[in-house]
């Protein structure tokens, strides 16, 4: 079985409470984890939550105070995978 081809655009992301020169660090991380997460289960595309979505609410991440911006979009990343995997 060919393994299904998922696109997920992400137009923007809002974060709140961050410093505005960790936005690419925090956007890249979110980026390399949702790649891993994807790529490392193979979903069915019945198993997602639909194949066009305008909006994916990826709920509250809350975070340590100090946390690395790796760490952070890690987080991020988990939480708009569990939106979309739905």
């Amino acid at each position: 079985m060919k393994p299904a081809r998922i696109e997920l655009h992400i137009e923007e992301l809002v974060l709140h409470g961050f410093a505005p020169g960790d936005r690419h660090a925090i956007g890249d991380a979110v980026q390399h984890e949702l790649t891993r997460l994807l790529a490392e289960q193979s979903l069915d595309p019945s198993e997602l939550a639909s194949d066009e979505r305008a909006h994916v609410d990826a709920g509250d991440v809350h975070v340590a105070p100090q946390s690395r911006a790796q760490s952070v979009g890690a987080q991020v990343a988990q939480a708009v995978h569990r939106g979309v995997t739905r």
